[in-house]
């Protein structure tokens, strides 16, 4: 009886419906990784994004705008963390690394690797994690340079939404594709931190001096129109550059370094619980 077709097939579904039943635990997992390393960073990267849109549309200075949100931050923290930009931001980070967590675990589950704490850094990731954040963040910025820019609101022009957009994916390339083989040259345990760890702080907050001038070109068509020169495009940029890549070094490390981190040591820690839970089913059904 046991060479009968139909009697394997249901026993080969049998054997694997713990993988099946832990799937649903597994995306929970991702979801519960993905939020907490987003609301964790999102004070941080919210105050500097705005503050990096205030000082390029003169609203407000740099460090003035960073003072105020603090401020906000500290004596009225309900306002600030039921606030848009709060929101947006939160949303953005959570976002990006659900895909990213996602992918990890449905490609892990295609391939019925065992080891499901895996992280990938293949192309799937890369498409699915940059079309997600250049979604989200053209939504978060559009709306901050709505809010915090100069003069009545008016629509992105399409040149602000393309320098974004690649500046989204340059982003992400150096944060989820470029750790993993970065790490590989790396030495381990630096500041206690292992090679991953460090790379995952690294690879975005050096790719910031190439993105940052694809962001204030942008954010200087949105303020102040597509009809001025070259030369002046250039200087708007170089005045604004040093300072500029500063903050958002600042802001990228929190954003894709530290909770990069935070988002890969929670899946982690949850997918090796899940892990030896399912290890246990497999062994009470033989």
């Amino acid at each position: 009886m046991q060479s009968d077709p139909g009697y394997v097939a249901v026993h080969e579904r049998k054997k694997s419906s713990p993988q099946n039943a832990r799937l649903l635990e597994r995306i929970a997992a991702d979801a519960a990784s993905a939020v907490i390393a987003a609301v964790a960073v999102a004070p941080a990267i919210c105050t500097i994004d705005k503050s990096i849109v205030e000082n390029a549309s003169g609203k407000r200075r740099l460090v003035e705008s960073i003072k105020h949100s603090m401020t906000e931050l500290v004596t009225k923290p309900q306002k600030f963390f039921l606030s848009k930009t709060f929101g947006l931001v939160a949303m953005v980070y959570a976002g990006t690394y659900l895909v990213a967590n996602t992918t990890d675990t449905f490609l892990s589950y295609k391939k019925g690797n065992e080891d499901i704490t895996k992280v990938t850094a293949g192309t799937a990731k890369f498409a699915g994690t940059s079309s997600t954040n250049i979604l989200l963040t053209l939504v978060k910025d559009r709306t901050f340079a709505r809010m915090f820019g100069t003069g009545a609101s008016k629509p992105i022009p399409l040149p602000t939404y393309a320098l974004f957009c690649a500046r989204d994916c340059l982003t992400i390339l150096f944060s989820f594709n470029v750790p993993p083989a970065l790490s590989k040259v790396l030495p381990d345990n630096i500041a206690g931190f292992s090679s991953l760890s460090t790379a995952q702080i690294l690879a975005p907050a050096g790719c910031q001096f190439l993105s940052t001038p694809m962001h204030l070109l942008g954010l200087d068509l949105y303020n102040r129109g597509e009809k001025l020169s070259v030369k002046d495009r250039i200087q708007a940029i170089r005045a604004n550059y040093f300072k500029s890549s500063l903050a958002r070094i600042a802001r990228i490390v929190p954003a894709f370094g530290i909770a990069g981190v935070l988002n890969s040591k929670c899946r982690y820690y949850m997918m090796e619980n899940i892990e030896r839970r399912m290890k246990n089913d497999r062994v009470a059904l033989g």
